[in-house]
């Protein structure tokens, strides 16, 4: 049977009712991450549909095989379900190829980028160091986050802004993301830095405990998202299984917390170019990336394993995502991929083939079509 599951505490939770005791929750929740948001597709949100795949004119003019690429891609998006979100830019000669450019996709775990954009700012501004400690409260662990709630659940833990920076990105860490969201100046405020740096298709909305709070249709929690793993799961145990399927149609087309595949690629594009990050800070961000201990099955998962890709997944209910750079072999350069999926009824690993198919044909082409150098880092 195709579930859509969501781990909460140490639990998952069915998108169809119930929910299942799990053992070893930390480890597989931070790895996938509801919020789990690592990986799952959520439905579309708002925002007119795009044309599926257009190229830039100029650049297919200039390169025609863009044009079979974007064949390519519309055709094996179909294996996913529900609708696909591609974004494709070689960044060496700005050659780019997209399907649904500009419909907005929940982003999932992949938010956790903007966010620590905007924290990494804080830190290039001098407002923020990255050795700042910051105690972990009681309050602060969330549902979903495997690692600080089951390690850390005493009081007096003490983590550094860079150490929690790596559980939020490495292994998804809802915890850690939720501190470092307020640690940044809140939803708000990395909402504005997107539009600051021309990402405006990019918005981030709420702490991650609201997010799967809404998709769960639990009522009446805390503005700031401080509550317990225990007390949530006491309060998605009294929700109706009706109430629930509402709530997951009504979080299908909510806008919030969305983004579209160009702005994505946009956002991404700029940090590989250092351009809206100290060179330290830019490198920092790509080296965790690059380190992502989730989603091996996504971006990653036809590539030769010798191939590096900086990249950062998201899931939640019928939403599978992978955003991120790979790194070609030789001279061939760097391709910012973004893929995106929503409202999906399919198994998450059907999907997770799907973007694979659909990064390995990006890979392929401009590998063997590199293409001439127009810009560099």
């Amino acid at each position: 049977m195709n579930e859509e599951t969501v781990v909460s505490g140490g639990r998952t939770w069915n998108a169809r009712g119930g929910s299942r005791v799990r053992r070893g929750w930390a480890g597989r929740f931070a790895r996938g991450s509801v919020l789990w948001l690592c990986a799952a597709a959520a439905p579309a949100l708002g925002g007119p549909a795009a044309p599926a795949l257009h190229a830039q004119p100029a650049a297919v003019a200039a390169d025609p095989g863009l044009e079979r690429l974007e064949r390519e891609i519309a055709r094996l998006a179909e294996l996913a379900g529900g609708t696909v979100g591609v974004a494709a830019v070689h960044l060496e000669t700005g050659r780019a190829v997209y399907h649904n450019r500009t419909e907005r996709f929940p982003m999932a775990s992949s938010y956790k980028v903007p966010i620590a954009v905007q924290l990494l700012t804080r830190v290039d501004r001098g407002e923020l160091r990255l050795d700042s400690l910051i105690e972990v409260r009681q309050e602060d662990l969330h549902p979903g986050s495997g690692t600080l709630t089951s390690l850390f659940n005493d009081p007096g833990v003490v983590l550094s802004v860079r150490n929690l920076l790596e559980l939020m990105l490495l292994i998804s860490d809802n915890s850690a993301t939720d501190i470092m969201l307020r640690t940044a100046g809140g939803a708000a405020a990395v909402t504005a830095r997107m539009r600051a740096v021309g990402a405006e298709g990019i918005r981030v909305d709420r702490p991650t405990s609201l997010l799967i709070g809404d998709w769960l249709g639990v009522k009446g929690l805390p503005e700031n998202g401080e509550i317990s793993p225990a007390e949530f799961d006491e309060r998605v145990d009294a929700v109706p299984q009706a109430q629930r399927d509402s709530a997951a149609a009504a979080f299908d087309v909510d806008p919030r917390d969305t983004a579209t595949p160009e702005a994505m690629a946009r956002l991404l594009e700029r940090i590989w170019r250092g351009e809206i990050l100290s060179p330290e800070s830019s490198e920092l961000l790509l080296d965790i990336m690059r380190r992502c201990e989730t989603g091996a099955g996504r971006i990653k998962g036809m590539l030769p394993p010798w191939v590096e890709v900086a990249h950062k997944t998201g899931t939640i209910g019928g939403t599978t995502n992978d955003v991120g750079i790979i790194y070609l072999p030789g001279d061939a350069g760097h391709v910012v991929t973004v893929v995106f999926v929503k409202e999906s009824k399919r198994p998450i690993p059907e999907r997770e083939k799907a973007i694979a198919y659909i990064s390995r044909a990006i890979y392929d082409y401009f590998l063997f079509n590199p293409g001439t150098r127009v810009s560099s880092r």
